[in-house]
């Protein structure tokens, strides 16, 4: 039976090769891949993603071939992102504490994750995209997180590449509250290859100069003392697999990703790169 991957993307840009990079695998294995997106909004591969000639700044180099800028392209102009899932529709809100019917409403939160679950199990993973919009719309999304965390206790494997990272810091169990990659083994964008200046997002007009936070020192924190970040500074490719998690840290580790959540599924593979 075919794969079927619900691949999650921002509204405020995504790095275009984190996406084809992976989509390219699971369309060479046959999977049937779905987008979705915080509201339903198109998502809009950032410019820098499409430009071979864009250097860099960390690296000193062009991170973007000739060939994947036609690729993502490609895509971006294509009816595969036309009408992504809303997950707005999908993942109910959880309601304030302040609420004056507060206890209906929070039962009826709980019948919608019932749901939600129902709705997972025709899905065999879960990919979070990264670039810069993730900071914006994903990393602090509670419905990110509550389909997150569906997948989790589903047993289904979870990606997430670069500052898609981030949800899997945030998204943790309302009881505990304790990060679901506690005691894990990731990576994400290290602190070197971090912009100092440059930051930017699509639909708005906004230079946020260096990202809002390291997403290194929130990783290394959420992880705990049994648990590890991997860098790996200097390597041309960082991707670790600590099942059920499969990360990436930035734009050149996007096909691995992807190749590492295909034998996630295919071959059980359980471990790799730590």
């Amino acid at each position: 039976m075919t794969k079927k991957i619900l691949i999650i993307l921002s509204e405020y840009g995504y790095w275009g090769e984190e996406l084809v990079g992976p989509l390219g695998v699971f369309d060479d294995h046959g999977y049937e891949t779905v987008m979705a997106t915080p509201t339903g909004g198109r998502p809009r591969a950032l410019p820098p993603s499409m430009d071979p000639g864009f250097l860099d700044p960390p690296l000193g180099r062009s991170v973007t071939s000739e060939d994947m800028a036609r690729r993502v392209r490609e895509v971006d102009e294509s009816d595969r992102l036309a009408k992504p899932v809303d997950i707005s529709s999908w993942v109910p809100e959880r309601p304030y504490l302040s609420s004056p019917g507060y206890l209906r409403e929070l039962e009826a939160y709980h019948r919608a994750l019932t749901e939600l679950r129902a709705t997972v199990a025709d899905y065999d993973a879960i990919l979070i995209v990264g670039g810069s919009g993730p900071i914006v719309d994903l990393a602090n999304n509670e419905r990110v997180h509550a389909l997150i965390l569906a997948f989790l206790e589903a047993g289904k494997p979870v990606g997430a590449e670069c500052y898609g990272v981030a949800c899997l810091a945030f998204a943790r169990d309302w009881d505990d509250r304790k990060s679901i990659i506690w005691g894990k083994h990731v990576t994400g964008h290290c602190k070197e290859y971090d912009y100092k200046d440059g930051t930017g997002f699509i639909g708005v007009d906004f230079n946020m100069g260096p990202p809002p936070y390291p997403l290194e020192y929130i990783l290394r924190d959420a992880t705990g003392p049994e648990g590890r970040y991997h860098g790996n500074v200097g390597h041309p490719v960082s991707v670790i697999v600590d099942y059920p998690f499969v990360t990436g840290r930035s734009t050149p580790d996007s096909v691995t990703t992807g190749e590492k959540m295909v034998a996630v599924l295919e071959h059980g593979l359980r471990r790799y790169g730590w």
